[in-house]
Formats: structure tokens, sequence, C-alpha cells
């Protein structure tokens, strides 16, 4: 298995067994979270982002250029990640990086835009979706900021429009309760305001937030205060142990309400470790699942077979969105060569070049996105699922689809 600060390099001299100089490459940084907080998913995630940059050397690379990249474990720790970015940046002369985090990802906001370097996160926030700083809420103007998926402000939002159609569709009346659970910590706070305003919009009355550690803990405490406040909708902002902490404790002490997590808080392993805790979970996805018959899956599954050799492990969709990341990348690479060389500031203009743009191969896989030089809200869809845990058999079944507005407000936030 991967160890903690172990670094591997992809290069064609690797993948083709010729000598790396004699062949024409770019360099990608990549940053991973394999033994930290966030190892439940950033393994399984990082797994799907390599896999994928290492099958397109295999395939040409580059329309010809290999991509160079290197998987530093930065342990979810900020200082680590921006050590590694300037270590790559001044050493290797990178192009590009695949990023993970939200609170490094939004501490290099500021780096990766003077570098011109762009950055494709694994972070959903908000925050990263204005380039030019349009919105009085933008902290930070973000325009080298990129990721695949909806933002988790706007997931949230999709969540909160499933649950007030939910709360009248079971015949109830007055106004349902919404409370955010999650850690102070920017992950799980990157949605918090956005989606309390767009709930107060909604109808929603909504609670003081319940905050719970990233860490798995004993949260019955925090369990009976969303059962004294009658909470009927809880958004969880965490993931991995904590999740399943706290579904365990909510059980214990016989705490009534639905929970529905952010992108990264639902996936098959959760569920199968919390067993029969699980029912009716609402989550949201940017992907089908690996079982799901659709084109593009056949190419996701040669991909996976670069580490699985053997083609039997059943990738989670966290897995199928760092290929997306990776292809997305890939393409804009490709224009960039096209129309100037490899550059980050080109690369970023290829970002621009396509409408309802579908990595080739990757069609059903990845959503259409569309990224402008004025709006990085690349998907403005979600999917939403509900999973359960039914005697040792996960179900999981598409319950419905929203397509949030591209509201000037919700712009950067």
């Amino acid at each position: 298995m991967y160890k903690k600060s172990a670094i591997f390099a992809a290069t064609a001299a690797m993948m083709m067994g010729a000598p790396a100089q004699a062949e024409e490459s770019v360099f990608v940084g990549h940053l991973a979270d394999m033994s930290g907080p966030t190892a439940f998913v950033g393994k399984v995630y990082a797994d799907g982002v390599r896999d994928a940059m290492t099958y397109i050397n295999a395939n040409g690379g580059i329309s010809g250029t290999k991509l160079e990249f290197e998987t530093i474990d930065y342990a979810y720790k900020v200082p680590q990640a921006i050590a590694s970015y300037k270590k790559w940046k001044s050493r290797k002369g990178m192009v590009a990086m695949q990023g993970w985090g939200t609170a490094d990802t939004e501490a290099l906001i500021s780096f990766v835009a003077k570098d011109e370097i762009p950055v494709y996160s694994a972070s959903y926030s908000g925050h990263l979706t204005d380039p030019m700083g349009k919105n009085p809420k933008t902290a930070k103007p973000a325009p080298y900021n990129f990721f695949y998926g909806a933002s988790y402000s706007d997931a949230c939002r999709g969540l909160v429009q499933w649950a007030a159609e939910d709360w009248k569709a079971k015949g109830n009346s007055g106004k349902p309760k919404f409370t955010h659970i999650g850690a102070n910590h920017p992950y799980p706070n990157a949605p918090k305001e956005a989606c309390a305003i767009y709930a107060k919009e909604l109808g929603f009355e909504v609670m003081p937030p319940v905050v719970i550690s990233m860490k798995p803990g004993d949260f019955k405490a925090q369990c009976l205060s969303l059962k004294s406040s009658g909470t009927n909708y809880g958004y969880i902002g965490n993931l991995g142990g904590s999740v399943l902490s706290l579904v365990k404790s909510c059980n214990t002490v016989g705490t009534d309400i639905q929970f529905m997590s952010n992108i990264w808080g639902g996936d098959k392993k959760v569920f199968e470790a919390a067993g029969e805790g699980i029912k009716d979970y609402i989550f949201p996805t940017m992907t089908p699942f690996w079982t799901d018959e659709v084109p593009g899956m056949s190419l996701v599954r040669e991909i996976s077979k670069v580490s699985d050799p053997s083609g039997k492990e059943e990738r989670l969709h966290h897995y199928i969105r760092g290929v997306c990341s990776a292809y997305y990348m890939k393409e804009a690479m490709e224009w960039a060569k096209a129309n100037g060389g490899i550059t980050g500031e080109n690369i970023k203009k290829g970002m621009y070049a396509r409408k309802n743009w579908v990595p080739a191969g990757l069609e059903g896989v990845c959503l259409a996105a569309n990224w402008s030089a004025e709006d990085h809200r690349g998907i403005n869809q979600v999917n939403i699922y509900k999973g359960n845990y039914n005697d040792g058999n996960v179900q999981i079944e598409r319950v419905s689809q929203m397509t949030l507005e591209r509201r000037d407000d919700w712009l950067g936030f």
C-alpha cells in the first residue's frame, strides 16, 4: 500500500520503455490525501486521477506530448501543500496541478493566479467559481481554479430543493427545520452560509449549526441536540468515519432526522460500514455508478486496469470524478498545444473553448460542462440518490435531478 509522504512519478520512460530525455513532456503536480483525515475518499479519488494520467500517457499523451507527473501525499496539511506547489513550480516548471482539499486549494488561489497555473481541485467550494471577483462576497478572484462537478453550495441548494419537495410530498405543513452539521473547517463550512440563505428562501426554518469533528467519535450529545431542536433535514458536511459515527450515534439516541450529505459523505463504502443504520440516506453525485451501463463506462473500466489489472475492483463514484477531472485537463491541454503551446495561460483558454463539453470517450459518464472566463460554475446539475442497507444488500436509487440557476448572487458563493 502507499506510505505517507511517498512520491509517485509517471513518465514516458516508465510507460513506454524509452529514454525520458528523448520525449517532449510537460509536468503536472498532483496533491492527494492518502493518510490524513480525508484519506477515506482521498485515496479513491487520487487513484482515479493517477490511473487516468497514466492511461493517457500509454495512449498517445497530449497529442504526442507526455505527462510527467508526481503524486504527493500532503496528509491534508496546508503548509505541506504550499511547499509542494512551490517546489513543483520552481524545479519542475509545472503547467497545471490536480489538487485536493478546500483549505489548501483556497490558500493557493493567489499563488496560482499570479503564476498562471490552472488547478483542477477536488474541492468544490463555491468560492472557486468567481474568476473575476464580480460578486462582493468573493474573497479572492479565482481565475485559474477549476473543478468537475457542482459546487458544494449548489449541491446543497439542490438537496434543500429536494427536501422542500419531499416535505410537501409527505403531506406535511408548516416550516420544516434545516440544520448544517459538520466540523468548523473550510471544507464543511464552504456551503454553510449559502445553503442556509437558500433554505430560508424556500421556507425552511434554519437552526443553529451543529459542530462535529472530522474524526470519528461519540456524537450522541450532538444527536440529542438535533433531536431536541426538532430538525427535520440535516445536511452533513463531513465524510468517512465521522459520518459513520454520526449515523450510529443518532440511531442510538433515537433522532428522527432525514440526513442529506455532501458528495464525499455518501458512497457504497459508507453504507456497507454503517450497516442497518443507513436508511433513506440522501446524497448527490456527478457521475453514474460503476455498474451502470453507459457508453463511457467502458473507457473508465479500461483506465481502472492501470492499478487493477484484473478489472474486478468495483470503483466508487469518487474515482470516476477523478477520471473526469484528468480528462477535462487533457482536452484543454490538447487545445493549448494546437493554439500556441501547452502553457498555463493556454490551458485556461482551452477550458473555455467548448460548450456542453463532455470529454471524448466519456459520454454518459462526465456531465456536460460549460466554463467561461466570467463564470467557473462548470456544472449546475445535481443528481440526487438515496442509499439503504437492506440485510446486507446496499441499494442505491436515483430520486431526483436538480438543475441550479446561474444566479449572479450565487457566483463565488
